[in-house]
């Protein structure tokens, strides 16, 4: 089936064809771009006119421009546009617009990728659903999810992002869901507001785009919970309040059992457990604002709870693996916890939280005891706090549990300087500087958790562990 057609793509965009094509998808990148593809030209830190040409190469059926680009044959299917980006919203416009799904925008400080991906695998088997992929939340990757949208589709998650105030509710209001969800609120991006609550207000605008007697559904443990009622309260035609302190979709246990959380909560009153193959109780707690929201779809919540089961985190957002050590002796194993794609407080606490639940194994390592090990870079754009909010982590309790802390980057320097001698690993100003220690730092029978801010780039540590060795079969969570 095809998603546009020129003549489509032209009414919507009010653009000019140079001739009759048909694609099957939309991409933005030559790297990924597949045969059929429309090649939208952005513009970002390259002009995304100068890889038309490579575009067709690659079997692009035709490319979004604002002018025609050198290098093309004359006949270059093309769709001529004042402005690539306002082309790209105008599709999203009319895609949205020509379709019957039902719409779950998803927003939030922390959680945001994970709920959509849960969401994504509990309404997959309840019919056709579309989701934003990876993490293409901000101005350019919510029209570009909204321009893929098959028109067929029965239900789409939409991840909505920010980095400054202002981002959101242009966004939510191209996407119209009819569910909007905050899986919570942090102190992220601080940088760009004068503190949370204002963080709180910019969340809450995702409820201005819900459609009417659309549902808002929100974690009320947070805060400035009072934010998000009132924002609600004047968006929404239902509210669902969702968290330990909420009354009708209650949190009432979380368990980490190994790889896996166990979960009771009380659904208006009636008891429900649900299982993620994740550990950590920020997992449950996303997961119960998921299975809120499948609900406010219409979909069957049973059904969902059944699928919910089978997700397990992404690569770089809590995945968990065993890497065997020695080809012979395969006992001789340590558990990897990936979480190196973002850090921010609250996100860092649960990590640590679930390394220090983590049973380690003895007897089996040069030094005889398994440790738990972490591994944490500096958290990006906390503004003038961030120094305080660095040495402020030692301060978690799950650091009584913690054997080792190396730490990467000149703000984690602070936190190394405040931690006892006995618990005090490595300090590098570089994720390479730490990479080329690992085989020093860890052994058989550790636990070791990895986080960072992704511009620090501890996915080099993540490779340098998981080289020491190779993954256990089926120990590899990969992306869904």
């Amino acid at each position: 089936m095809s998603l546009w057609t020129s003549f489509e793509a032209a009414m919507a965009t009010n653009g000019e064809t140079t001739q009759d094509w048909v694609c099957n998808g939309v991409s933005i990148d030559t790297r990924t771009i597949e045969p059929g593809n429309l090649f939208v030209a952005l513009t970002d830190s390259r002009d995304g006119h100068e890889f038309v040409a490579e575009a067709f190469k690659k079997g692009a059926a035709a490319a979004l421009v604002s002018r025609i680009p050198e290098g093309l044959e004359a006949d270059a299917p093309l769709l001529l546009v004042d402005n690539v980006l306002n082309g790209l919203v105008a599709l999203a416009k009319v895609g949205r617009a020509r379709t019957a799904a039902r719409v779950v925008a998803v927003t939030g400080s922390v959680g945001k990728t994970s709920t959509k991906e849960m969401l994504r695998a509990m309404l997959a088997c309840q019919g056709s659903t579309h989701a934003s992929v990876a993490s293409y939340n901000n101005h350019w990757g919510v029209p570009l999810s909204l321009a893929r949208m098959p028109r067929d589709s029965a239900y789409a998650v939409i991840e909505i992002g920010m980095n400054h105030p202002g981002e959101i509710a242009p966004l939510a209001i191209l996407a119209r869901p009819h569910v909007a969800l905050v899986t919570t609120v942090a102190a992220v991006h601080l940088e760009a507001f004068d503190n949370v609550e204002g963080i709180a207000i910019e969340k809450a605008a995702v409820f201005s785009g819900l459609e009417d007697d659309g549902t808002a559904i929100f974690n009320a443990d947070i805060d400035t919970v009072d934010v998000l009622r009132g924002f609600a309260s004047r968006s929404a035609g239902q509210v669902i309040e969702f968290g330990r302190d909420a009354s009708a979709w209650k949190l009432v246990e979380a368990r980490l059992s190994g790889n896996a959380t166990v979960a009771q909560a009380l659904i208006n009153g009636a008891p429900l457990i649900f299982k993620i193959q994740g550990a950590g109780v920020h997992f449950a707690m996303n997961a119960l604002g998921a299975l809120a929201s499948v609900t406010a779809l219409g979909a069957d919540l049973a059904v969902a709870v059944s699928d919910l089961g089978r997700w397990s985190p992404l690569t770089g957002r809590g995945a968990r693996e065993t890497i065997w050590l020695d080809p012979i002796e395969t006992e001789r194993t340590l558990d990897l916890i990936d979480d190196a794609y973002n850090s921010n407080p609250t996100s860092l606490g649960a990590a640590l939280e679930v390394l220090a639940s983590n049973q380690t194994e003895g007897d089996i390592s040069r030094i005889g005891k398994g440790r738990r090990i972490a591994f944490v870079g500096d958290m990006k754009e906390l503004g003038h706090e961030e120094v305080r909010m660095h040495l402020n982590i030692f301060e978690h309790q799950a650091f009584d549990k913690i054997d080792v802390v190396h730490t990467i980057g000149p703000l984690m320097r602070h936190l190394y300087e405040a931690l006892p001698l006995e618990k005090r690993g490595l300090w590098a100003e570089t994720s390479e500087g730490i990479a080329s220690q690992a085989r020093h730092l860890v052994d058989a029978g550790d636990c070791v958790l990895v986080k960072g801010s992704l511009s620090m780039g501890l996915d080099k540590v993540v490779d340098a562990i998981r080289k020491l060795g190779h993954p256990a079969p089926q120990s590899r969570n990969e992306d869904q």
